[in-house]
């Protein structure tokens, strides 16, 4: 490339990048060098294992590298950030299984978006907020309004999973507490954590199935410039993706700078058999046009600080149809992300005290136009739009010698503010919030026993304890602990235990939609006796007297790690989540008259001042539906469908994760695998029946899983990876239907050529084929003769997806 066109590409970057952000708090590692990427395996993730303290390196966090030789007198000692998810102890340990996969994993695997990743992990649920899902019928929480993914741990929702970037968190998207992991841009990523357990006491709210943090790299340097094309075999989808990465690395300091533009076409339900009955213009999975920035910066000042800056900043355009007749609607929705955060580590001794901040935002802009042989117009343009808003000071440092070991402690305040507004610029009444919360954490890691202190049959033994408080304008406050202990019997097994409570605040969705009344003739609602003309009023929409979702975790694992066999390790870990006063919208308005389970949001032969009072709150939309004139002397029942606090979930299973890494005569081979069988229920009140959410349509799977091998020799890398959902039932008619499994089979080719004299530059060729036997989803009858008939939450309908890319970096 002409050396101004490569000048104008970083430009073009490092412009792109100057809107957004996110952090994470440096912690100083004198002498010493950086953490190395997790011990995780790509997509197929195994969990970090323990390993030696000896070694500098702690359980369940990723590898430290030992200290390094003292240097020269006229040398400068490397201020570095040591990352551990789901602990704020620096180079700490945490008792939950922590998922590891760095940037190499997730080359050798083929997948192009940390999107693909999350979607990829058995422990992780397609639902909520990802590209594809449609005509899920499973209200407002299965949904593709953005465009981009969501992580949703265990299926709790994808409200009830954290994810930061760099310790921080992101603004939320869309009318939901999600955060779209997708919109960074991969080629800046060292590696993703996930920690699949409870975490409120070290993140707050959201994090009841667990917390992801994207970490960045600190030591990129160059410039690397690809290219990536991608089409299905049976059409739709066809993708094009430019990227460009410059980093650089200075005396005490370094940056890198990512500009990432991707297009990709929508998918018509025309293009796939099991579709076409749809119609022509109806979408099975939307189209795209992206663009990412993203700029990272850390600079030491001495050996006294560190200042960092992390910025991002990112742009959707989507376009979707859906048929209706002889007409359509086409939806553009727009969605901008942007994200800039600060943070300075002062080193005070052993000590850091960390001072940080983020400012985010994410507004999409949903517009929506009726087309017809009479034209086009515009029905909807509205915005969801987001803010949030964050402080905190940290510190952390060692308390006294134990166990060989030193106990440390990590304190810290905070505040947050988070607002959500729906602004309708056609029709419709705007509502929206603000929630505001001040924040306490402490938490506490003790070793009692390390492995120089060679202890028979206690080779290791560390406990930990963490406590938040939390107190929101809206509700009051909510006190997380999390107690965990790790116990390493020998050099070869590792054992580890947590129990924590954790919470999810009611999103401002929840809390401040518009509130609606309707009126329906009792005959519609259920009612099999009484008046023909009798009607029946249902409330709904927001409630503003929500309360906090709370829960309480269960985790234990046995990792084995064999040192007579370096490259195996496994990990099995159970847990348990009795997940309580969850938000729900909780009638079935069609049976709200028949089915006794309704009976508690019910109200018979109602009053007239109840009468007055629904309609003096719920004014804002009145909807007469009963085709004749509101008389409330012929109202026979209230019934109350508003947002509240009843449902009560328990989920329980077991993830297990291999991997087995060892040499052959030309190369390296390296197996693994992980699963997730989980198995989860719901009760939406006391009078309602218990019914099962894991293995039915629009919930998760009862099984996933992901097993494969990558073979590397020189600069040839090869992969192949099966993938396994196991089927669903649809219960959602008068006969339950079970749908056959999925498996499909993805394959990865690599090839890198080195730099020649510093000159030429470095070029790595990839090709990676995605669903190889063009699988198919299981199909069923569809509730409505509109919807898709698959359960696009568990099972794509991408088909065959063929991608090759080439990159050069100088």
């Amino acid at each position: 490339m002409k050396t101004r066109a490569l000048r104008n590409a970083i430009s073009i970057a490092l412009f792109a990048t100057l809107y957004g952000q996110a952090g994470t708090a440096p912690a100083r590692e004198a002498g010493a060098a950086r953490a190395a990427p997790g011990a995780g395996q790509g997509a197929t993730p195994r969990q970090a294992p323990p390993v030696d303290e000896e070694a500098g390196q702690g359980a369940g966090a990723p590898r430290a590298a030992a200290a390094a030789a003292t240097p020269p007198a006229d040398a400068t000692t490397e201020l570095e950030t040591v990352t551990v998810t789901g602990t704020r102890i620096r180079g700490g340990t945490t008792p939950s299984p922590v998922i590891a996969i760095d940037s190499e994993q997730i080359r050798q695997e083929g997948f192009s978006t940390l999107g693909e990743v999350v979607r990829s992990l058995p422990q992780n649920f397609n639902g909520g907020q990802n590209p594809g899902v449609t005509g899920a019928a499973s209200g407002v929480g299965n949904q593709d309004l953005t465009g981009g993914s969501a992580l949703n741990l265990r299926g709790l929702g994808a409200d009830a999973s954290l994810t930061l970037l760099n310790g921080r968190r992101m603004a939320y998207d869309g009318f939901s507490q999600a955060v779209d992991i997708s919109a960074i841009p991969v080629e800046a990523v060292e590696r993703l954590e996930i920690v699949a357990d409870g975490a409120s006491a070290i993140y707050g709210s959201d994090a009841v199935g667990g917390v992801a943090n994207v970490i960045l790299k600190r030591d990129f340097d160059g410039v690397a410039l690809g290219m990536r094309r991608a089409t299905t075999a049976d059409g739709g989808f066809a993708t094009q993706e430019y990227t460009a990465t410059a980093g650089a690395q200075w005396q005490r300091g370094g940056m890198i700078a990512t500009f990432k533009d991707t297009t990709s076409d929508p998918i018509h339900a025309s293009q796939r058999a099991y579709t076409r009955h749809l119609g022509e213009h109806y979408t099975i999975h939307g189209g795209s046009d992206a663009r990412s920035g993203l700029l990272s910066l850390h600079q030491a000042l001495g050996e006294v600080a560190e200042l960092r800056l992390d910025a991002l900043r990112t742009r959707r355009d989507m376009l979707r149809y859906a048929s209706q007749g002889n007409s359509y609607y086409r939806y553009t929705p727009q969605t901008d992300i942007a994200l800039v955060s600060p943070s300075v580590a002062f080193f005070l001794g052993s000590w850091t005290l960390t001072v940080g901040g983020a400012h985010g935002s994410d507004e999409n802009t949903d517009e929506r136009y009726f087309v017809s042989a009479a034209g086009s117009r515009r029905v909807t343009q509205t915005c969801y739009c987001n803010r949030s808003r964050s402080y905190e000071i940290g510190a952390e440092g060692p308390l006294f010698a134990i166990g060989g070991g030193e106990a440390r402690v990590a304190v810290g305040i905070g505040s947050r503010e988070d607002t959500f507004r729906y602004r309708p610029r056609v029709t419709g009444t705007p509502y929206g919030g603000d929630e505001r919360a001040r924040s306490a954490y402490a938490e506490l890691s003790a070793p009692l026993v390390t492995p120089s202190r060679r202890v028979p049959g206690m080779h290791r033994l560390e406990l930990s304890a963490a406590l938040r408080s939390e107190d929101y304008a809206s509700f009051g406050a909510v006190t997380t602990p999390k107690l965990g202990v790790i116990y390493d019997p020998n050099a070869h097994l590792t054992l580890k235990a947590s129990w924590g409570r954790s919470f999810k605040a009611p999103t401002l969705l929840q809390r401040h939609q518009d509130r609606m009344a309707y009126l329906w003739r009792a005959s519609a609602v259920g009612a099999t006796a009484g008046p023909a003309d009798a009607t029946v009023l249902m409330s709904y929409g927001g409630n503003a007297e929500l309360e906090a979702e709370r829960a309480r975790t269960w985790t234990a694992s046995l990792a084995v790690h064999p040192l007579a066999a370096p490259g195996l390790e496994a990990e099995l870990t159970w847990f348990d989540i009795d997940y309580t006063d969850r938000v729900v919208e909780p009638v079935s308005y069609a049976q709200a008259l028949s089915n006794p389970a309704y009976a508690d949001f019910v109200d018979h032969a109602p009053t007239p001042e109840q009468i007055t009072q629904l309609l003096s709150i719920y004014n804002s939309a009145f909807y007469n539906l009963a085709g004749a004139p509101y008389d409330p002397t012929k109202v026979v029942a209230i019934i109350r469908d508003q947002y509240v606090n009843a449902a009560r979930q328990r989920i329980q299973g077991i993830d297990l994760s291999v991997s087995y890494r060892f040499d052959l005569p030309r190369g390296q081979l390296s197996i693994r695998g992980a699963s997730s069988w989980l198995d989860s229920e719901q009760r939406t009140s006391a009078n309602q029946p218990v019914h099962a959410l894991a293995g039915t349509v629009a919930n998760p799977a009862r099984f996933n899983g992901r097993l494969g091998a990558v073979w590397t020799s020189g600069g040839f890398t090869a992969s192949a990876f099966a993938n396994h959902t196991s089927g669903v039932t649809d219960r959602r008619g008068a006969m339950s239907e079970k749908g056959a499994s999925f498996t499909t089979l993805d394959t990865t080719l690599g090839y890198d050529l080195p730099t020649r004299d510093g000159i030429v530059p470095a070029l790595s060729l990839g090709l990676s084929v995605q669903n190889v036997l063009n699988r198919a989803p299981p199909l069923y009858a569809p509730a409505v003769a509109t919807y898709v008939p698959y359960d696009a939450t568990n099972y794509p309908a991408i088909g065959r997806l063929v991608s090759a890319s080439v990159s050069m970096r100088w």
